[in-house]
């Protein structure tokens, strides 16, 4: 890959140096006339003034034929009327102002341009051109494109990744904010996924290749960037169409100046106080402004006209899996036969499965390595598509997937299969020595961001919010109930996605969101399509108009927030500063606003417009909540403590099936823990978001309130836990757990289970995400549309 600088042509080097040459010589020219009049060599100083007009006519010109060649009929046609002009009557002062007005605002866009662009430039500076291969003992340096897969590279401390791969070494400390934008340095350890892009933190590691650099997320990304770079937006068409109207008008006044007085100078006052080339040039600067705040939110924009037309959005249609939830399965209960140990159940079946690359194994592997289960490896395994894996464990046969013979008689399991139906959850059967033993429940969970999101993306201006998944009808409209969204269609075929986008598109403008490879149809088919990209260079990155490259679905809203944002003020400078301008034409028409003074007042008119434009650099301020650097690390350290509790959180719900189905003592014996499990570490935990926390949230929310009834559900979970508390002193009393006892007992229980868990989800939703989470150490791979909850 060749160096940024030679991959610049010349001509495009001398379109970097033309508006600031031309500022300088019109600027020159203004500046030694004006001397030269000051002692009195007035004609000499017409000759310099002349001299910056006429330099400026020419491009002036040009930029006229350029817009014709385009089919357009810009305002520069003002320009070179008000140029020839002041020549035609004489007013060479007013012609050099113009001149440097002229040549100003498109310097003055030149540079808002390079500033707004730098962030998709700082990309094609950052990506990798070699990598160090080890050979043996050997370390060779070899251009990146001649890494291969499997291939072992070295990456040594501030070195960037230069393809795809796993970590080969114990520990790598990765930089990851260009690809995600989060400043937080992740850890990855032996057999993690790594994305090339991401800078090393930490000291040298070594990467096992998985995909070569043509193949790799920062080569889908730079190519992006690349687009993005080079194209145009549609609000520059908008600025032309105010200049179909804009144009004639300015003639007619010009011309009604000139027939009404006879005056000639008039009619170029008028002309030159219309002049807005620099202004109408504030559209596209305020656009392009919104491409760099995007691209360091991380949102990948194609063009302009992609944020464009983001940014007047009414529907957004969104596929399922990876996109509203993780794209790939957890565990959420371990169920066992009688006599069998739940951790010891899930050890084995994670034991086994290490071998197995199915999606539903890499969950289960994942969960027990989290769970801190020492794994042991395998013996004489064999895996059977459709059915699951079987091998040796600690001398014991050990079967993971399906179960071959019906289990119907069997209560335990059948509990499980109806719980896995209430929770659309996929099984994994154990069975030990041909026994059934365990069954694991796994489902794709919903993004924690994702609530929060749909309520932004509705706030921002989207009427209909509308859900398509090739997945079964029951967990597509759970997630479309807990999403409130507007309507959900499922089991649908990639040609059915881009029936229905098509559908949506003939409405209003439709934003398409997805992730897979078979997202990408419907995803060309959208007004706008938003790819979840973080995973590389997808089918769906390569459709898609707009490429998120942080696994974060917020990231969306961010880009809606940013393209209303920006097109306001695009089409605010544009509006105001015409407004302005149609003013001082009417003053130049009646006389008192002679050409000299008005290509001045111009002028001004122009650079604040300009200037107005880039504000779009700054975002919305109403859109943001700026949380003070220890609130953040709170916020991060009850997110870290709620994905630790969680976990126990079952403890209540098995006290509750103990208490329906168990004996006394086991049901005393699970009460007591529940409780222990309450008062030892969630009321601690509640108490410290109350006092700490909560009142933190306060200023940036704009008031205590806002944290109200999140405080009032710690009050309820205080009272029930305490009336647990006193179940428990009374079981005690009485040697056992009494009868009267039991419906009481069971409400608690039960309702708190269900309460810890929605109170859990509100905070996430509500206040854990307006932080960037930290980025968590992810063993599995992700594999996309690989989960479907039927087992395996």
């Amino acid at each position: 890959m060749a160096t940024v600088e030679q991959d610049i042509p010349v001509t495009t080097r001398w379109r970097t140096l033309r508006e600031p040459a031309l500022m300088m010589i019109t600027s020159g020219a203004l500046t030694v006339g004006g001397v030269l009049w000051l002692i009195g060599l007035r004609d000499a100083a017409d000759v310099s003034w002349i001299v910056g007009t006429a330099v400026a006519v020419v491009p002036a010109i040009l930029w006229v034929v350029s817009a014709l060649r385009r089919g357009r009929l810009g305002v520069d046609v003002i320009a070179v009327l008000s140029l020839a002009g002041t020549l035609f009557v004489g007013e060479y002062l007013a012609g050099a102002l113009i001149a440097v007005m002229l040549a100003g605002g498109r310097a003055l866009e030149a540079a808002a341009a390079r500033r707004a662009s730098r962030d998709l430039r700082s990309l094609l500076e950052r990506a990798p051109r070699f990598a160090r291969r080890r050979l043996g003992t050997e370390v060779q340096v070899v251009p990146i494109a001649d890494v291969a897969v499997d291939d072992r590279l070295v990456v040594g401390p501030g070195e960037t990744v230069p393809v795809d791969g796993r970590i080969a070494d114990a520990l790598a400390v990765l930089d990851e904010s260009v690809l995600t934008g989060e400043p937080m340095q992740v850890e990855r350890r032996f057999g993690e996924p790594v994305r090339s892009g991401v800078v090393n933190a930490g000291g040298p590691f070594e990467v096992r290749a998985t995909a070569t650099a043509e193949d790799s997320t920062y080569a889908g990304i730079v190519r992006l960037a690349e687009e993005a770079r080079a194209e145009t937006a549609p609000i520059v068409r908008l600025a032309d169409r105010y200049a179909a109207w804009f144009l004639p008008l300015t003639l007619v006044v010009a011309g009604g100046a000139w027939l009404a007085t006879g005056s000639a100078v008039r009619a170029v006052a008028v002309l030159v106080v219309a002049t807005p080339c620099p202004l109408l040039l504030a559209a596209p600067v305020a656009i392009v402004s919104g491409l760099s705040r995007a691209s360091r939110h991380g949102v990948v924009v194609r063009s302009g006209g992609a944020l464009e037309a983001l940014g007047s959005a009414k529907t957004l249609v969104m596929d399922k899996t990876g996109t509203l939830t993780m794209g790939q399965p957890v565990v959420v209960g371990v169920l066992t036969a009688p006599g069998h140990d739940a951790g010891d159940t899930l050890r084995l079946a994670a034991s086994i499965d290490q071998v197995s690359p199915h999606v539903l194994a890499e969950a289960i592997v994942t969960e027990a390595l989290t769970r801190g289960l020492q794994l042991v490896l395998p013996t004489d395994v064999a895996e059977e598509a459709g059915r699951g894996v079987t091998g040796v464990v600690e001398g014991h046969r050990v079967e993971v997937g399906k179960l071959g013979a019906p289990i119907d008689e069997v209560n335990w399991a059948r509990a499980a299969e109806n719980r896995a139906r209430l929770d659309s959850a996929a099984i994994a059967w154990v069975r030990i020595d041909d026994a059934p033993a365990g069954a694991v429940l796994l489902r794709d969970p919903l993004r924690r961001d994702a609530p929060r999101t749909m309520r932004r993306l509705r706030s921002a201006g989207l009427g209909r919010l509308v859900m398509l998944t090739g997945d079964r009808a029951e967990p597509a409209r759970e997630v479309a109930t807990v999403l409130g969204l507007d309507d959900v269609y499922a089991q649908q075929s990639p040609a059915d996605k881009v029936a229905a986008v098509r559908d949506e598109k003939q409405r209003a403008v439709t934003v398409m969101a997805g992730d897979g490879i078979n997202d990408a149809p419907a995803l060309a088919a959208a007004t706008v399509g938003v790819a979840m990209g973080a995973r590389g260079a997808t089918a769906s990155s390569e459709a898609a108009d707009i490429v998120l490259t942080a696994d974060r679905l917020d990231r969306l809203a961010d880009a809606m927030d940013i393209a209303r944002w920006s097109r306001r003020i695009a089409v605010q400078s544009a509006i105001v500063g015409m407004a302005m301008s149609l003013a001082a034409m009417s003053i130049a028409a009646l006389g008192w606003l002679p050409p000299a003074a008005g290509a001045l007042l111009q002028e001004g008119i122009d650079v604040a417009v300009i200037l107005n434009a880039l504000r779009a650099l700054r975002g919305n301020p109403d859109t943001e909540i700026e949380l003070p650097a220890g609130t953040e690390k709170m916020l991060r350290q009850f997110a870290t403590e709620h994905d630790e509790l969680r976990e126990s959180l079952d403890l209540l719900r098995e006290a509750a099936d103990q208490l329906v189905m168990g004996t006394d003592p086991p049901i005393l014996d699970a009460v007591v823990r529940a409780h222990t499990f309450l008062e030892s570490r969630i009321l601690p935990h509640e108490q410290a978001e109350e006092s700490g926390l909560y009142p933190a949230l306060a200023r940036p929310l704009g008031s205590g309130e806002a944290t109200a009834t999140m405080s009032r559900m710690h009050a309820e979970i205080r009272r029930l836990s305490d009336r647990i508390g006193a179940h428990v002193e009374l079981a005690r009393a009485s040697n056992g757990v009494q009868a009267d006892q039991r419906d009481d007992l069971l409400a608690c229980l039960y309702g708190l289970h269900a309460i810890l868990r929605l109170h859990f989800r509100q905070e996430e939703e509500n206040y854990f995400t307006l932080v960037e989470d930290e980025p968590a150490t992810d063993a599995v791979s992700r594999q996309g549309k690989g989960f479907r909850p039927h087992g395996r």
